[in-house]
């Protein structure tokens, strides 16, 4: 009777460890430890301490690295040499000597995986292959990397194999088709990794930003998304707008912030966008230039030259100068045309628009920007109704998302203009905020617009709220297209109020990103 109690309960064991390792559910975020979670309790990297804190975060997974000693022990570490040894000529018993600086031993990977497998409901582990430089050994590791998996029964905690070795990936898909991988290079397009099996791609992101066209490309093939290591709030905004599947970090916390306060998070998706990776001139799939003299009695003459608008180094610039040029529709000084009346211009800048390019009808807009400094400087980011050329402005509708005077250089402000309520009337919708550094600090402006109501935020705040009154089209005519537009004026009728302060230029109003984000339906 005891043996067949004995029998019973160890069957009932069995069945829920078992059913605990069936059962796990990675956590539906987009947080990969990067070598586990590290950095803000200081724990070893790749320490069973740090796998811990990840599955207590919650992270869908922890990332870890795998290499082999000279006696053929899988060890988690991630350089090639541990302590002045080098891993592949160094035996275990020689590298686990020195411990890990909480006090681990250097962790095999048994051991590893199996404080993986203990109280973790939610974390999958992430397995990067680190490739050797002895001919033969990546398959070697490989497979016996596999074979303890199988052997611990636990190919449902491993969520992805990694590896930069396109040797290793190949072959697990050939072993174990059923596995999930990912190749980290980034140097295969993602028609060439469907093609050979490999699940997804987890490039470094600068990589990505060359190459955006490589993450369409990688969801229409429904391939999983990721990239490393994204630890700047810049770059986890940039991986969670282009709603990549997972980010590796080293700073998770960081990450779960992001994703709380991302537009995705309110069921918006990223319709367009810019983030200016390529040098040179805009892009002209994007942005065409308004030339000349164009409103407001600007100083400034617009052109399209890179001495006044290009890409570089991630950044698009708008660049101002104080310099003589030509007036191309002069006529004379006679003509009442501000436009056509003076032969040249005194200044330069630029205005870039999306103008029958790319239009659209409510979303919400965020642009991240260093503005230019000076009295005189008038930048702005705004937008005018499709029908423009046809009914003329007020009637058109003008949505100004941030504008800042240099005379006043604490403050922006963000309006909006129509029939009824433009500045020619003063009784413009808008309001200021006051802005911290605008000058030195990047900061994020943003238009949220719906058919009931327009919110003005700056740096997640808002700061204007403008609501449909469901009057007319004289009100509110902000229920069809809108086009975008950048510039830099000096002078004008607003911007001129308190004179132009030539010593100022040149000048430079520089733009991270520019997103466009509506809602599904």
């Amino acid at each position: 009777m005891r043996y067949i109690f004995f029998v019973l309960v160890s069957f009932i064991l069995m069945s829920c460890e078992s059913s605990k390792v069936k059962n796990i559910s990675f956590a539906d975020n987009k947080v990969i430890a990067h070598r586990g979670a590290w950095k803000a309790k200081n724990l070893p990297e790749n320490s069973i301490a740090s796998l811990k804190h990840a599955i207590e975060l919650n992270c869908t997974g922890s990332e870890f690295d795998v290499r082999m000693t000279s006696d053929n022990i899988l060890i988690v570490t991630h350089d090639a040499d541990y302590e002045g040894l080098m891993i592949e000529k160094s035996t275990y018993d020689e590298l686990a000597k020195t411990k890990l600086s909480n006090g681990e031993t250097l962790p095999k990977l048994r051991d590893f995986i199996k404080a993986g497998m203990t109280n973790n409901p939610t974390t999958g582990l992430v397995c990067e292959i680190k490739p050797s430089k002895i001919k033969g050994r990546n398959i070697e590791i490989t497979n016996k990397v596999l074979a303890l998996v199988k052997e611990l029964k636990a190919d449902s905690y491993i969520s992805y194999y990694i590896s930069f070795s396109y040797e290793v990936l190949k072959h697990i898909v050939k072993v174990n088709p059923k596995a999930k991988t990912l190749y980290l290079d980034g140097s295969k397009d993602p028609q060439g990794l469907k093609n050979d099996g490999i699940t997804g791609l987890d490039y470094l992101i600068y990589k990505l930003k060359k190459k955006p066209h490589w993450i369409e490309e990688a969801k229409i093939l429904d391939l999983k998304l990721n990239a490393w290591t994204a630890d700047k709030t810049e770059d986890i905004d940039w991986l969670i707008a282009n709603d990549f599947d997972y980010i590796t970090t080293n700073e998770p916390e960081l990450v779960f912030e992001r994703e709380k306060v991302s537009s995705l998070h309110e069921d918006y998706t990223l319709v367009w966008s810019d983030e200016f990776n390529e040098q040179g001139k805009p892009n002209a799939l994007k942005w065409s230039h308004e030339i000349g003299l164009i409103r407001n009695i600007e100083k400034q003459y617009y052109t399209d030259s890179l001495k006044n608008s290009r890409v570089e180094n991630g950044f698009l610039i708008i660049e101002s100068h104080k310099e003589k040029i030509k007036n191309a529709v002069f006529e004379n000084k006679d003509v009442k045309d501000w436009r056509k009346n003076q032969e040249f211009s005194e200044y330069t800048a630029a205005s870039l628009t999306t103008k029958n390019l790319a239009e659209w009808t409510y979303g919400r807009i965020d642009i991240r920007a260093k503005l230019p400094k000076g009295v005189g400087s008038w930048p702005a980011f705004w937008m005018l109704g499709a029908n423009y050329n046809e009914v003329g402005w007020p009637e058109s509708g003008e949505i100004d998302i941030m504008e800042h005077v240099g005379f006043n250089p604490d403050s922006i402000f963000g309006t909006i203009h129509t029939k009824s309520y433009n500045h020619m009337r003063g009784t413009q919708k808008g309001k200021t905020i006051f802005i911290d550094k605008p000058y030195d600090t990047f900061h994020t402006y943003t238009l949220v617009w719906t058919p009931e109501y327009m919110d003005f935020i700056l740096d997640g705040k808002v700061y204007n709220h403008i609501v449909n009154e469901h009057k007319t089209t004289n009100e509110w005519p902000f229920d069809q297209d809108f086009h975008l537009k950048i510039n830099v004026a000096i002078g004008g009728m607003l911007g001129g109020k308190e004179g132009i302060d030539d010593q100022s230029f040149p000048n430079k109003m520089m733009i991270d990103y520019v997103r466009v984000y509506q809602k599904v339906n």
